[in-house]
Parts: structure tokens; sequence; C-alpha cells
């Protein structure tokens, strides 16, 4: 049995959502798992306690969550040290036309750059419309960008566009890497890309 750690940063709550989701496919392969905000992990389940540590952050108007940004620089060197992987969540994820998808990458190599962590794996996920949930100000302002990436724009409903199999199978795969101990001395996945 591993334990695993899924620290994220949600701005609406659907990379919470996601990070659950993860925790159910870790815990139905016989592992412990839990997801918390990374402004709450317990001072009693520091990262360090954890056998293998995911990482997700949400895109809110082009940036991550500052909070995850300080999280990672915070525990790079125990993220380095045991198997780890990174998941973004986005609208332009949802979206499968290539200026959208080269975008979300764009997010991922910003990222990268700005902590100095190379997650071993990396996993790019739609997110969600909550329309429902927004101010006025941010209803507008979201309805703009929905109105370009995805042309939904009937603010009287929200829309999820996660893949749930998508979020399964990155989940399994990951644990799959972590069970089997592919991960070499230097803390390297073997035959990984990230």
């Amino acid at each position: 049995m591993v334990s695993f750690l899924v620290g994220y940063g949600s701005t609406e709550g659907q990379t919470a959502k996601i990070s659950e989701r993860i925790v159910d496919v870790l815990e139905g392969r016989g592992h412990t798992a839990i997801a918390v905000s990374v402004d709450d992990v317990p001072p009693a389940a520091t990262p360090a306690e954890f056998d293998a540590i995911l990482v997700g952050s949400s895109i809110h108007l082009g940036k991550h969550a500052k909070n995850v940004y300080q999280f990672v620089r915070e525990n790079r060197e125990v993220l380095e040290d045991r198997p780890n992987a990174f998941f973004q969540v986005s609208l332009s994820s949802a979206v499968g036309d290539e200026a959208r998808q080269a975008e979300a990458a764009s997010y991922i190599d910003e990222f990268v750059e700005k902590t100095g962590w190379h997650p071993e794996r990396i996993a790019l996920f739609g997110g969600a419309l909550r329309y429902s949930e927004y101010g006025f100000i941010t209803r507008l302002m979201m309805k703009r960008i929905a109105k370009e990436a995805t042309g939904d724009t009937d603010t009287s409903r929200d829309y999820e566009y996660t893949d749930w199999d998508e979020v399964e199978a990155f989940a399994a795969d990951f644990a799959s890497l972590v069970e089997t101990g592919d991960v070499s001395a230097d803390g390297e996945t073997e035959g990984t890309e990230a």
C-alpha cells in the first residue's frame, strides 16, 4: 500500500472535484490517498510523509493558482525525491483546436519555468464554467472567454468539460508507475516524457 497526497489549488471547485476522483481511483487500487487544498495541508501530514505526490492547479484568467506556485517552490525537493505528477485544469484543454491546445501547453511551460519543477507525469484536463456561481463581472468576463473557446454562453446553466475517463486513466497510470517502482535512483521516471 502506497500513500498519496493530491494537493491542489482550485478557484471554482473543478480542480478539487478532479482531485477527489483521483483519490477514489487510488483508494480503489488499495492505497491510501488524501486530496487537500495546498493551503490546507495539515502540519501533521507534510508532503514528506507521503510516498507519492500529485499537484493540481486550475487556470483562471490565464494563470495558475498562486498558492500552487508557492506550494511547489516550498516543497520542490520533496516532490523531486518521490514519484510525482502535475495536472492542470482549464477551459483551453476543453477545446480540441490546435491554438487552444497550444495555449494550454504554454501554461505548463510557464509553470515549469517559474517553479523549476519538472513533473514526472503531466495531464491537462478540461474544466468547467460555473455561471451560477459567478458574480456579475466574472460572469460577463467568462461569457466573453467562452464565446471564443466553446461557444457556451447561456449563463442560465453551468457547463462541465472534464473527461472523467481521462482523469481516471491518468490516476491509474500514475498509480501503476508507483506500484511497479518504475523510478530510477535519481527520482526520474524511466521512459517518461514530461
